[in-house]
């Protein structure tokens, strides 16, 4: 068993909170599951919710850096062929034909 500190409980608002000596390095704003077991209380750290990320952060981040906006004009891509353009494979899936637009009929 490890070393033994005393703690004090106080009221806070409508609640019992006891507080907890720093020398247990116990994090704080932290949440903890709290059990009572034969008139003992048995504290464990909840795990922590996964981080989400704030665009607010890096919003406009490269500006000033020197990197250029690339212009529509310079977007090239090279075609790839894809499963539904083989005419066989549209008609055995019963798809129709493109349109000289290249949408759908």
């Amino acid at each position: 068993m490890g070393i033994e500190h005393t703690a004090k409980s106080f009221k806070s608002g409508n609640s019992v909170a006891i507080r907890i000596p720093a020398a247990l390095g116990v994090e704080p704003d932290r949440e903890w599951s709290v059990e009572e077991k034969d008139g003992e209380l048995i504290l464990r750290p909840k795990d922590r919710p996964k981080r989400k990320f704030n665009i607010d952060k890096v919003w406009g981040i490269g500006r000033g850096s020197g990197l250029k906006r690339i212009e529509p004009e310079d977007r090239v891509f090279e075609h790839s062929p894809r499963l539904w353009d083989d005419p066989e494979w549209r008609a055995k899936h019963g798809w129709p034909e493109p349109t000289d637009d290249g949408a759908s009929a």
